[in-house]
């Protein structure tokens, strides 16, 4: 593998894997499923050539409850899966969040429900940023747009746990996993670079310290509930530090910016993230050959949302089309933010089906002749 700073053509799932390990990875545990399968394959080879844990477990049940265990244990530990797989961890994951274990998992979406196929889908929307499990929590989720940001959001997905105990979701889908583009890698941790976890488990022998036990369950009802209510005053400080997006298409203007968006707004607003993004992209430039203003605003944290600049944007009464690879997940979103100040609009796709440029192109014309 290539020094830091050098350009790589690699997959998405492949720089989501070399970025784990620089980050610091010290155990990988999964199950194969298409379309994640070079992650584990490419984990499997270079987890082993440095000397860390690797293990495909029997059962992607199994292969979260061994990244709760590692991580417990001191190691920045991992997991990935797509759909279904993520479907079947749903409960650990609830048990880490419940524990206040930092973990990493990958979810690369395919098309559902059920077994659904193989092709790329963001229909797990509401599955990562409601939760999933049972119970009062929340992930983070990243959601990256292309190969750079699945190495570089992975490589901030390992801090994030860390800094909050928090299990962190990277959330892609079978298009951004399989591409292949130029990534430059992030630079490899050694061990004393990473944050030290003074609150692991068991007793470390001649410390003096008392042995701990690290679990979800309290069956004191006020205890939990307290426990719970001081984990959503830490979900507050994530909302308020982490929260990510990108806006294209919003010209500078002498109005002063508020959270990065200029009031300069553009003719209609798309509102998309991951495959769609890019495709939403290609819609912009189509629509500036016709002089037509396209902005793109990109949750980039899908958990929290930018809910912020997205209502100032919302606050010109323009329209807004929310583009996704599902039936309507995403626009929810979109809606709670804008509470009516503009209308919001949905291009929504299913089973694998991408959107294409020139049908969000088209859609967001009429849209705009209808309004006039």
């Amino acid at each position: 593998m290539s020094k830091s700073g050098e350009k790589l053509l690699m997959k998405g799932n492949e720089a989501i894997a070399e970025a784990a390990i620089r980050a610091g990875c010290g155990a990988y545990f999964g199950y194969p499923i298409t379309p994640q399968n070079e992650i584990i394959t490419y984990m499997a080879k270079y987890m082993l050539k440095r000397d860390r844990i690797f293990i495909q477990a029997e059962s992607e049940i199994a292969a979260i409850n061994m990244v709760y265990g590692a991580s417990s244990a001191g190691a920045r530990a991992m997991t990935s899966s797509s759909s279904p797989g993520i479907s079947l961890k749903q409960e650990g994951i609830s048990y880490a969040a419940g524990a206040d274990i930092p973990l990493v998992l990958v979810n690369i979406v395919r098309g559902g429900p059920g077994l659904g196929n193989l092709g790329p889908a963001q229909g797990d929307y509401f599955q990562a940023t409601r939760g999933g499990g049972h119970g009062d929590y929340h992930l983070i989720v990243l959601a990256p747009k292309n190969v750079q940001e699945c190495a570089d959001l992975t490589y901030l997905a390992f801090d994030l746990a860390d800094h909050y105990r928090i299990p962190v979701m990277v959330l892609g889908d079978g298009m951004i996993g399989q591409m292949i583009e130029g990534v430059v890698l992030p630079p490899e941790r050694t061990l004393s670079e990473l944050p030290q976890r003074d609150w692991t488990v068991g007793r470390r022998v001649g410390s003096g310290r008392e042995s701990r036990h690290i679990t979800s369950l309290d069956l004191v009802p006020e205890s939990l509930e307290a426990k719970i209510k001081a984990r959503f005053v830490r979900y507050d400080g994530i909302k308020a530090r982490e929260t990510r997006f990108e806006c294209i298409g919003f010209p500078l203007t002498t109005d002063e910016p508020v959270d990065g968006v200029r009031r300069g707004a553009p003719d209609l607003t798309l509102v998309a993230y991951g495959t769609a993004a890019r495709v939403a992209l290609g819609a912009q430039k189509l629509a500036e050959k016709e002089g037509i203003r396209l902005g793109l605003f990109r949750p980039i944290t899908l958990w929290p949302f930018p809910h912020t600049p997205l209502e100032k944007i919302a606050e010109t009464g323009k329209p807004i089309l929310t583009v996704e690879m599902s039936l309507g997940q995403l626009v929810e979103d979109v809606k709670l933010t804008v509470l009516g100040k503009a209308p919001v609009h949905l291009l929504g796709h299913s089973g694998g089906v991408i959107p294409t440029e020139e049908e969000v192109f088209a859609e967001a014309k009429r849209i705009l002749e209808k309004k006039t």
